[in-house]
């Protein structure tokens, strides 16, 4: 993969585009929330000062080494920064793993269904990965449902390959290649 202009991805209902500086409060507010943070693998709770901004001002390099692209999911009506979405790109080959967490009040609207559709799309027609996965702990199936909604097929549990606040979690795993990949799946 060549390097390439952080892009910005527009769906029916939302903006995805690369977080700046000043969205590090709105960031530490909602993925603070320890309902968000418990459900993820690295989210720190309590989310700590200095944190958000750390982590948005590792993004260009994180983008221009071939690591990872992490946007803002924001609402286009309002311009509302209401969450993340991510793929850790694989040095081992045109692979990625998806990563996501919405603010709570946006829970149950399906922005993370239609955030993590545009950007596996993106993932797979530009930067023509062969295959995307993710996975999520196993006291949350709701993230297993965005998973399914994109056309994941479920690949079991990893007993015990997380660690979260010492200590051990059951995970999900999911996975898609890319030729089972619909962009036009149904909406969330």
């Amino acid at each position: 993969m060549n390097f390439r202009p952080y892009p910005t991805l527009e769906t029916e209902r939302l903006i995805l585009r690369p977080f700046v500086l000043r969205d590090a409060l709105r960031v530490q507010a909602l993925a603070g929330d320890r309902r968000v943070a418990e459900m993820t693998a690295e989210i720190p709770y309590p989310y700590p000062d200095g944190v958000a901004e750390a982590w948005i001002s590792s993004h260009l390099l994180e983008w221009r080494t071939h690591r990872q692209i992490a946007l803002a999911v924001t609402i286009k009506k309002t311009g509302a920064l209401i969450g993340a979405v991510s793929l850790r790109l694989f040095a081992q080959g045109p692979r990625a793993e998806l990563g996501y967490w919405i603010g709570v009040p946006y829970w149950n609207h399906g922005y993370c269904t239609e955030a993590a559709r545009a950007l596996v799309t993106y993932g797979f027609e530009e930067l023509e990965l062969d295959s995307v996965q993710a996975r999520h702990r196993l006291e949350n199936p709701a993230s297993g449902r965005v998973m399914e909604k994109l056309g994941m097929r479920c690949e079991g549990v990893a007993p015990q390959a997380g660690v979260r606040n010492a200590k051990l979690l059951d995970l999900v795993d999911y996975s898609i290649p890319a030729g089972n990949f619909r962009v036009r799946y149904p909406a969330a």
